[in-house]
């Protein structure tokens, strides 16, 4: 059981490079294959076909993003710069995210993800009513901005980057915790 396990998670890793840089549609079988040190059978084995594999690199992806950052509605612009450090250290989170959108997005909303962006909006709505956060935006959409500023990095264009001429982490880190602040004001 432990090399099934070993395997699959190979080709789900594989499978998550790969649609990272060709999107769904581009996503070769064969090269998720080889990169995962493995063979395309196994792949309909594990997987039935290359969009549930991409079902499975999905899920990984949602948890991945809903664990790495927890929010703490007393440091929304710490949690947007923690998110946005993430997003840094795996830019295949972005793309992933926007393939996803481009290919899949009549898709219905994953329900995990639902829940747990449910949760953090939640808090966001509690800690307004209790007056220790900015009721200018309403918390659902207050936390869809936070993510979007987390995200901008990783989803602008390079021309606009060129324009922007962020000196790395930490300034990009001070930029996403200032716009934050400010919607926060």
């Amino acid at each position: 059981m432990r090399d099934a396990d070993a395997t699959r998670q190979r080709l789900i890793n594989a499978a998550r490079d790969e649609f990272a840089q060709h999107g769904i549609a581009g996503a070769r079988v064969d090269r998720i294959a080889a990169t995962a040190m493995s063979n395309k059978a196994q792949i309909y084995n594990y997987f039935g076909s290359k969009d549930r594999l991409f079902d499975a690199v999905w899920e990984s992806l949602v948890t991945q993003i809903a664990e790495a950052v927890p929010l703490d509605v007393e440091d929304l612009p710490g949690f947007a710069a923690q998110l946005a450090d993430t997003y840094a250290r795996h830019p295949e989170l972005v793309r992933l995210i926007s393939w996803q959108r481009l290919e899949r997005g009549n898709d219905p909303p994953h329900p995990h993800a639902v829940q747990d962006i449910g949760g953090r909006v939640a808090a966001i709505a509690g800690a307004q009513a209790a007056g220790r956060v900015s009721k200018r935006f309403a918390a659902p959409v207050l936390f869809a901005l936070l993510i979007h500023i987390a995200a901008f990095w990783g989803a602008t264009s390079p021309d606009v980057l060129a324009v922007v001429r962020v000196s790395g982490s930490r300034h990009r880190r001070d930029i996403v915790m200032r716009a934050v602040q400010a919607l926060l004001a």
